[in-house]
Order: structure tokens, then C-alpha cells, then sequence
């Protein structure tokens, strides 16, 4: 498990709130009177202004509460960053963009628990979603293609959903002869997007049931993806939100970043 980012940001700004708080109810209007004390003994501008200083904490929680409070606004309820880390979504995704998850399209959510207070909307067929996959405390980013109510079928590389095929369309082929992949353009609930296939045959055909409450999800990398075909399906209360647009590339190595890949995510 890595490190629980959202965890130390509302655990942060409560601390500096608190901190505020207890500045601004307390500790102010006790030196205030100390001060006024001092002044009627005529102890001097510097001795009641040195009595008047804020102590370090709480002129550092003063500085850094409202930056935490924002960010910890914007990422928990509006949009959040997150780095491609595997090739499992090749080719519409690649490994270091950086990409901008939408958090409140499938609803608001509290930070940390992740309860869902606003319903806005579910997701759908053919979305790229960025969820906690059941079997690891981490952010996966797979595509949707199971919603609850679904019956997903997999054989020779195609999708059935509710026993109708879902329109694939060959493009090419790399390299020419004797390919490792193969590309095809894939649709799913009106959405258009490549995928990535070896040309080899699966064994057998695969199905799934979806229930109420749980997705199925596969990277368009088919043959190298990791995902619900592998440790099940992801259930409601552990999606993170719907990724919209990649906005940075950055390339192994020392490479700067980039923004000549920044598109919209389809």
C-alpha cells in the first residue's frame, strides 16, 4: 500500500483549522489582555509587540490552512491528478501521462471513507474509470464494460454484452508480418476507442453475471491487462471517479514533461 495522500490532506488541514481555531478563540484574547497589561505599565512598543507574536504553530497553521482547504476541496470533490503507471490501457492511454480525474461525474463522495452523499450519476458503458480494484489499496484505470444488470461474455477476443457483439473494426497490425498485436477499433456504449490484441485465440469462452452495485472492468491492452477478469468485479463504493482528459506526458528518465499529447479521453 502506498501512501494514503487523501488521509495526511484532511488530517493536515483539521490540524491547522484546529490550530486557527483554538488561536482565534483562546490564546489571541489572552495575550490581547496580557498586552493591554503591559501597555498600562508602560512596558514599551517591542516588549508588547514580542507578547502579541503569534507562536511558530500557529503562524505556520494561519499560512497553511486555507492552501489545504482549497486543495483539499478541489481534489476530493472536483478533479484529481493521477499518473498512468502500467500499459494496460494502451494505446489510449501510455505509460507517464498524466491524466485529470473528473470526481464528482459518478457522484460526491466524502474524502477518505469515500460515502457517497450526492448522487449525480452512474457510470457507463465504454468510460474510463479510475477505481480501487478489489484485491489491492491502490488506483487502477480500467474501462468500463459491465454495468450492473449486464451479462459480459468474452470469447475470441470479442465482447458480448447481453449476447450482442460489440462492433469491432480491424485498423492494423505490428509489425506487418508475424505481429505481436493487433488493432482494432472498438465500440461501446457509443463510444469509439482502440484496443490492442495478440493474435492468438483465447482458450475458451468467458462470462459474467453483473449484480446490483459492482462493475466489470478491462483495459483496452487486452492481452496485458490486469483487471476483473483476473480478481473480479469492482463494487460501487470504491470508484474514484471518470478520467476526462490527459493534460501531461512525461517520458521515462530525465526527460521534461510535456503537453503535445493533451487530448480528451474517449
Amino acid at each position: 500500500m502506498g501512501i494514503n495522500f487523501p488521509l495526511i490532506l484532511v488530517l493536515g488541514t483539521l490540524f491547522t483549522g484546529l490550530v486557527w481555531l483554538l488561536d482565534v478563540l483562546f490564546l489571541r484574547p489572552r495575550r490581547q489582555a496580557a498586552a493591554l497589561v503591559l501597555e498600562a505599565r508602560n512596558e514599551g512598543e517591542e516588549v508588547v509587540a514580542k507578547l502579541m507574536k503569534e507562536p511558530i504553530i500557529v503562524e505556520y497553521s494561519i499560512s497553511f490552512f486555507p492552501v489545504l482547504a482549497i486543495v483539499l476541496v478541489l481534489r476530493s470533490f472536483l478533479f484529481e491528478p493521477f499518473q498512468i503507471p502500467t500499459g494496460s490501457m494502451i494505446p489510449t492511454l501510455q505509460v507517464g501521462d498524466f491524466i485529470l480525474v473528473n470526481k464528482y461525474a459518478y457522484g460526491v463522495r466524502l474524502p477518505v471513507i469515500g460515502t457517497k452523499i450526492i448522487d449525480i450519476d452512474a457510470p457507463k458503458n465504454g468510460e474510463v474509470m479510475v477505481f480501487i480494484p478489489p484485491h489491492e489499496d491502490e488506483y487502477f484505470i480500467k474501462r468500463v464494460v459491465g454495468i450492473p444488470g449486464d451479462k459480459v461474455r468474452y470469447e475470441n477476443k470479442t465482447l458480448y454484452i447481453n449476447d450482442e457483439e460489440q462492433p469491432l473494426e480491424f485498423v492494423s497490425q505490428f509489425p506487418p508480418s508475424k505481429p505481436h498485436y493487433l488493432v482494432y477499433k472498438e465500440e461501446l456504449g457509443g463510444i469509439e476507442h482502440l484496443i490492442h490484441r495478440n493474435p492468438f485465440r483465447d482458450s475458451r469462452p468467458l462470462e459474467w453475471e453483473i449484480p446490483k452495485g459492482k462493475y466489470f472492468m478491462m483495459g483496452d491492452n487486452r492481452d496485458q491487462s490486469s483487471d476483473s477478469r483476473y480478481w473480479g468485479l469492482v463494487s460501487e463504493e470504491n470508484i474514484v471517479g471518470k478520467a476526462v482528459a490527459v493534460w501531461l506526458h512525461k517520458e521515462p528518465g530525465l526527460k521534461l514533461p510535456g503537453i503535445s499529447s493533451n487530448r480528451w479521453i474517449q
